[in-house]
């Protein structure tokens, strides 16, 4: 959906209560493990700073997107790590490739997502969305759509 910019319908996979975190590395070996007292790369407490960077993007007033890049994402190795009748915990291996009509050059961000479904109202969602990305040299904007 995010290749597509189907925004909205994308949006409508997150809980409201959902946790959007990409946390960054402290050293070589040791991620950050606490978005409130460290720096994250994006951290989000609820779906609504997405709601608005969806609204950014649609109105134009996010000069960080535009032009906006194009992606296209790639999960494999999918692991379910944990389930319950409510609850399941999904590890999967992530791969972003993002166009920047800035530089007309491709780049890649690597990793691997955690997903934490919850069961509501008899539809999985996502409540729990954890990206490790394990480049060292970022592209100049990270953004939630790009990871």
């Amino acid at each position: 959906m995010l290749d597509e910019r189907r925004w909205h319908e994308w949006l409508e996979l997150f809980t409201e209560d959902c946790e959007f975190w990409v946390p960054t590395w402290l050293d070589e070996g040791q991620l950050a493990s606490n978005p409130g007292s460290q720096l994250s790369l994006i951290y989000y407490s609820s779906r609504a700073p997405l709601e608005d960077r969806i609204l950014r993007i649609e109105s134009g007033r996010s000069p960080a997107s535009t032009p906006l890049r194009r992606t296209s994402h790639h999960l494999s190795n999918l692991l379910v790590e944990a389930a319950s009748d409510s609850e399941i915990l999904v590890r999967s291996a992530s791969t972003c490739m993002i166009y920047d009509p800035h530089t007309t050059r491709i780049e890649t961000l690597s990793g691997w997502t955690r997903h934490t479904l919850r069961l509501v109202d008899g539809a999985w969602r996502i409540a729990r969305k954890k990206v490790v990305i394990i480049n060292d040299v970022l592209p100049p904007v990270v953004d939630f759509y790009l990871i």
